[in-house]
């Protein structure tokens, strides 16, 4: 069974595959609301949602644009369905705010564990922070400040950050951190975690500091 139920909004300018998903999602008694282009969303209604699904190709405004549009919007996941598998894609995407994506074709099964993470992780409760020297990660609020400034990380970089931070000087490999930040099988797209950390890396690059280090050959770790 699916953690718990939900509100959807799924955008695919496929017919078929949009149906698909609908009967998928309301079989596990979640309630969606479906379009086929983006300006068909009634943007005053998006904070309804519990989760977004995107499909980046689209005619007019594509899933990229749309998420960068309402990201600031929204507090929900946003995961997008992609044919493409270049890693700039992939990259920029993310760099958007998206949460996560699935390579088509995917399978339901995949879908319905990627669905059951993101519900599970948005009820997880927070509570105090974690201190180290420069940084403070607020578990409550979700975010991580730099001499009290705070990042513009999305929220699935955050939980990379908390899940590292609170296992400091333990490595991990890519499937780990996926698995327990997503709770999904580590045979999943784990690559989504170097992307993210590719990101976080950034966002951090002009602040002359970098908690996170690679372990060539194993994986990452807070120091």
């Amino acid at each position: 069974m699916l953690f718990h139920s939900g509100l959807f909004l799924i955008l695919s300018s496929i017919p078929c595959a949009l149906h698909r998903i609908i009967i998928f999602v309301v079989y596990y008694k979640h309630i969606v609301t479906g379009y086929t282009a983006a300006k068909q969303v009634p943007l005053n209604q998006l904070n309804r949602y519990d989760l977004i699904i995107l499909d980046i190709m689209m005619p007019g405004t594509d899933g990229f644009s749309f998420c960068e549009k309402i990201r600031g919007l929204v507090d929900c996941p946003i995961v997008f369905l992609t044919a493409k598998t270049m890693e700039n894609d992939i990259t920029f995407g993310l760099g958007l705010g998206a949460d996560d994506y699935l390579t088509k074709p995917f399978r339901i099964a995949e879908l319905r564990a990627r669905i059951t993470a993101h519900l599970r992780r948005e009820q997880r409760e927070r509570h105090s922070s974690l201190t180290f020297e420069r940084i403070k990660i607020d578990l409550a609020a979700k975010e991580v400040k730099i001499d009290g400034i705070t990042l513009p990380f999305t929220k699935s970089e955050y939980l990379i950050c908390e899940y590292l931070a609170r296992n400091r000087g333990q490595v991990f490999s890519r499937e780990q951190i996926y698995e327990a930040v997503f709770s999904l099988d580590g045979d999943s797209d784990n690559s989504t975690i170097a992307t993210h950390i590719k990101n976080i890396r950034a966002k951090l690059s002009g602040l002359n500091i970098q908690p996170i280090t690679t372990v060539w050959g194993i994986g990452y770790k807070w120091e």
